[in-house]
């Protein structure tokens, strides 16, 4: 991405291709060069994450957890100052856990609001999520709970 696109466009196909990756459980070398890797915080339901050593950690842990994930990009807004932006998104997760010893499955479906700030740099990405916050998560009436 050539360094003059930084626009909510960009930001949006960005956030597209950050949740394309989860679904397919993406190796490591496709995810971590979409994250900051000086300043990186996270905050997820389970776990806070600080620095990609952390993430690394976390994402091994949940692919090994869900399963058949979709994520489902309801919205993105953005807000752009400089070379840096707030984005708030709205995604549809979907994702198939099994807990053994249980017979079956369950499927968590919700929509997770978040907030990400991310920041324009060079290379092929053209940006980095420093900061990516769940705000809340509102689950479908018929969807097991993490």
């Amino acid at each position: 991405m050539p360094d003059a696109i930084f626009t909510p466009d960009a930001i949006d196909k960005f956030a597209r291709d950050w949740y394309r990756k989860l679904d397919v459980h993406a190796p490591m070398v496709e995810i971590l060069p979409m994250l900051d890797e000086k300043n990186l915080f996270m905050i997820f339901p389970e776990a806070t994450l600080t620095g990609l050593a952390a993430f690394e950690s976390w994402y091994q842990g949940v692919i090994r957890i869900f399963f058949d994930e979709v994520h489902n990009v309801q919205s993105v807004q953005s807000k752009i100052n400089g070379d840096e932006a707030e984005a708030k998104i709205v995604v549809r997760w979907e994702a198939s856990r099994w807990k053994p010893p249980a017979r079956s499955s369950d499927r968590i479906k919700c929509n997770a609001y978040q907030t990400w700030n991310v920041k324009k740099c060079p290379g092929p990405v053209g940006m980095v999520v420093t900061k990516y916050i769940v705000d809340r998560i509102e689950y479908l009436e018929d969807s097991a709970t993490l």
